[in-house]
């Protein structure tokens, strides 16, 4: 699977020229799922208003609009109730995931509950995250970014990158989310860990991470 781990969508000419490229055809050519569950772990976002949003192309954040062939929606929380073949030949089958930002615990709880965290590292798909839809993808998230309190307790996520990241750098209507912020997180992880602005992400093929950015990024080393 090829990873676009984004802070806030594919919001600027480099990430979507990278997300183009590893999609390996046009967008208007690619089909997509988009996956809205973090969002109803998170007080700011969902349940409600937010999550119609972003299923429906019309959040702030540009990633189910982008033009493509076709968009569905994968609700992790319903697939334990369903039989795998209903749902699993449909992810094979898809060009991209779309999974909206929230809280990446409880994003982390359902990909696992659901089946989708196994299935993932087999798939030939892009996977795009948005904030929370990307710190899952870390081996865990630290104490700062905790919400949402999964049942064996803990901040650990998926392990399918070996660092993590602190998403929204600088954002206007985030005042703890500072460089020197940042760089307190970084200093508690026991990892590489990136800071990454809304203009940033990292794109991860076969292990090699690269920084897609038009604006502000550090990585700290542990």
């Amino acid at each position: 699977m090829k990873l676009l781990l984004t802070s806030a969508g594919i919001n600027n000419k480099k990430i979507h020229d990278a997300l183009v490229d590893m999609l390996g055809k046009p967008i208007a050519d690619s089909n997509a799922l988009c996956i809205p569950t973090a969002m109803y772990g998170h007080p700011w976002v969902g349940p409600g208003v937010k999550a119609w949003q972003f299923i429906s192309g019309n959040s702030e954040n540009p990633m189910v609009d982008l033009g493509w062939k076709s968009v569905g929606v994968l609700e992790l929380t319903a697939l334990p109730s369903i039989d795998k073949d209903r749902w699993v030949p449909l992810v094979q089958e898809t060009d991209v995931l779309l999974v909206a930002g929230g809280d990446a615990l409880y994003l982390a709880h359902w990909m696992r509950q659901s089946g989708l965290a196994d299935l993932l590292p087999s798939l030939q798909a892009v996977y795009v995250g948005l904030s929370a839809g990307s710190m899952v993808m870390a081996p865990n998230i630290g104490e700062f970014f905790v919400g949402w309190t999964p049942p064996t307790g803990g901040d650990e996520t998926l392990s399918l990158v070996d660092f993590a990241i602190f998403p929204h750098l600088d954002h206007e209507m985030l005042p703890r989310n500072t460089m020197a912020d940042a760089e307190r997180w970084a200093a508690g992880m026991q990892g590489p860990a990136y800071a990454i602005d809304d203009q940033t992400a990292i794109k991860v093929i076969d292990g090699a991470v690269e920084v897609v950015s038009e604006g502000k990024w550090k990585h700290f080393s542990p």
